[in-house]
């Protein structure tokens, strides 16, 4: 069967190829005409990597949820929620309350210091070891796992809608699968505006990007629940899917429940475990990720202002409650056609793995002219992601490394040029690594979320403390950093049992500890500085005794919880959903006490110390009011499926 035969077989219709490629087009168009500079005019550096810090409130929350959502959330988090259900949607919930955490007490010390990257940032609070460290981290991280797996799922993706599986392409003598093909496309699009136009047209693109990703998302959910509710309707459809996944033979069924049981579903613990996924190593990937990711935080960055800039993560957040809508559900609807020969008899294509589930739905029950808009959200969603990592790779290895080590005196046009060569560099290898890394995968979502928890306890504790402890050290840093990959891949092989989410759990008290000692033994750390004023000093000490007691009683509840065992019911409930997660939450926000009241009373600290300003700290109303209202719906959501 040829190419076009193919797509002809799938139900795709000539409308919908005109959507997506009207909306491709547009979005070329777009890119490199909001990229382009006046007649006469030189692109600066600032303007390349940073989009000249112009972006507003909305281009900043919009940019941010177009670079984060793509395949791995339309067909990794889709085949997650197929497998395990709803708990996935943890990820998504927990970022949005992250995002509240980042803007009110992250953001604003890295505004502050005007910075290009993160790891410009470690240099200028440690030193050019720690920076270049982590800067070839997350290099390997960009083009090794995250290029890697959205264009691989992205491109199984729309392999599946458009029913090309198995199908190859014929060159001469040379054969290529098709799903390589769609990898280079979808490379080549990303890469033609964003290597052209920097993050301005990253950014301004994005708010098309997000558009369409969320209405299309939500056009597909609406089907798959129709789907489900077999001809009476979306309520009737989600009716349907709730009764049947917790009554009957489901009952203990985890598709329905945001907290896993271990003894409901071992394999959906693993991956989800419990009550971990709200307290437990979840935060150390949402604040790695939304925190310290160059390619997220770097909107932030690039914001107007301060104030600009947490609007925009306020707006972020509200978005991220819409995700698993857009995403889970549709998964966990697909698990619920399976369940029902009535419904699926006679569909086109298979679930073979559990990432099929997104496109299988696509296929079969969107019709003609949503299906390419559907098409249009999933292209934007890994288009999006992908132009992100390209600018935020060029500008880790032009501003860290080129700039730092090969050429001091590179002038903005050389930086520029370098950038749009790294680019074209990550899109290369990515486009060679991306069959050999990803080719047997299952669930592209879990391997993404376990191998980036190989860094995130150490990118946590290093820039964490970096930020807030003024006795934190450059050899602290260093010793953490060395430490890091080789605990994770300790913890994986000898505890390779244990869910991962624990895993980094375990890994971020050790390095922890580590990084405190350290730096206390260091004599680097005794430099004289003068204390904060006194009224800041109060606050200070009186936060520290609040978190400070509330870490050490969810540490004493989860061991007193882990020696009762089943000893009452209760018990024998709260170890099921894995409250040992407390202890880790316990360790994350009893240590807050330690670099509080160490800052509010040491009269020494480490030579490259942050002066402590609690002002940075302050935000407004309508900050304050946002922030609340999204703590309260996700609660709200808890309530109601936990």
């Amino acid at each position: 069967m040829d190419v076009f035969n193919a797509i002809a077989s799938s139900g795709f219709q000539t409308i919908d190829l005109i959507i997506v490629v009207a909306y491709l087009c547009l979005l070329v168009f777009l890119g490199l005409f909001l990229g382009r500079t006046k007649k006469g005019e030189q692109k600066s550096a600032n303007d390349y990597f940073l989009a000249g810090n112009t972006l507003t409130w909305w281009a900043v929350g919009a940019s941010l949820i177009a670079a984060n959502i793509s395949a791995e959330q339309f067909i990794g988090m889709s085949g997650t929620s197929y497998a395990d259900g709803i708990a996935t949607a943890a990820y998504e919930l927990m970022a949005a309350v992250t995002l509240i955490v980042i803007g009110k007490f992250l953001l604003p010390i890295m505004l502050k210091r005007r910075i290009f990257t993160i790891p410009q940032f470690l240099r200028e609070r440690y030193n050019d070891g720690v920076g270049l460290a982590f800067s070839i981290l997350w290099l390997f991280l960009y083009v090794f796992v995250n290029l890697t797996s959205v264009a691989w799922l992205g491109a199984l993706a729309i392999e599946q809608i458009l029913g090309l599986n198995g199908v190859s392409l014929a060159i001469g003598d040379f054969t290529i699968s098709m799903r390589m093909v769609i990898i280079l496309l979808l490379f080549i699009i990303a890469g033609i505006y964003s290597i052209y136009g920097g993050l301005a047209s990253v950014a301004w693109t994005d708010v098309l990007q997000v558009t369409f990703l969320v209405g299309g998302g939500l056009v597909t959910a609406v089907f798959a629940l129709k789907a489900a509710g077999a001809g009476e309707g979306v309520f009737a459809g989600l009716g349907n899917v709730f009764t049947d996944l917790t009554t009957g033979d489901h009952v203990n069924d985890s598709h329905l429940h945001l907290v896993i049981q271990q003894s409901h579903g071992a394999s959906a613990f693993a991956n989800v475990p419990g009550i971990a996924a709200v307290v437990g190593g979840v935060w150390l990937t949402n604040l790695g990720y939304w925190g310290f990711n160059q390619y997220i935080i770097q909107k932030g960055l690039a914001a107007r202002s301060t104030a600009e800039a947490q609007k925009g993560l306020i707006f972020a957040g509200f978005l991220k409650i819409l995700i698993p809508f857009i995403v889970v559900l549709p998964g966990v609807c697909a698990y619920y056609i399976s369940l029902h020969p009535e419904i699926a008899e006679g569909l086109k294509g298979s679930i073979g793995v559990a990432d099929d589930a997104y496109p299988w739905l696509v296929r079969n029950f969107t019709p003609a002219g949503v299906k390419g808009l559907t098409f249009a959200a999933l292209s934007a969603a890994i288009i999006s992601s992908l132009a992100s990592m390209f600018n935020s790779t060029s500008t880790l290895f032009t501003m860290d490394i080129y700039k730092k080590y090969i050429n001091r005196d590179a002038d903005n046009a050389g930086l520029v040029r370098t950038g749009r060569i790294t680019s074209l560099c990550a899109l290369v290898i990515a486009a060679i690594a991306v069959k050999p890394l990803l080719g047997g995968l299952d669930q592209g979502f879990q391997y993404i979320q376990e191998y980036s928890g190989f860094i995130y306890p150490g990118i946590i504790t290093v820039f964490g403390l970096g930020l807030l402890w003024k006795r934190a050290s450059s050899k602290a840093a260093v010793w953490t950093a060395i430490a890091t990959i080789p605990l994770g891949v300790l913890f994986k092989i000898f505890l390779g049992d244990v869910p991962f989410q624990l895993r980094a759990g375990y890994i971020f008290i050790i390095l922890l500890a580590m990084f405190v000692l350290i730096s206390l033994a260091d004599r680097s750390t005794s430099t004289p500085c003068s204390l904060p004023a006194d009224s800041d000093r109060r606050k200070m000490k009186e936060w520290a005794r609040i978190l400070g007691g509330s870490g050490i009683f969810f540490i004493i509840a989860a061991i007193a919880v882990m020696v009762a065992g089943d000893a009452t019911a209760l018990t024998a409930y709260l170890n099921d959903i894995g409250f040992q997660a407390f202890i880790f939450f316990g360790v994350l926000v009893g240590c807050s006490a330690i670099w509080l009241y160490s800052d509010s009373d040491d009269k020494v600290c480490d030579r490259k110390a942050l002066p402590v300003d609690l002002k940075l700290f302050h935000t407004d109303r309508g900050y304050a009011i946002g922030a609340a209202l999204i703590v309260i719906i996700v609660t709200a959501i808890y309530t109601v499926l936990w």
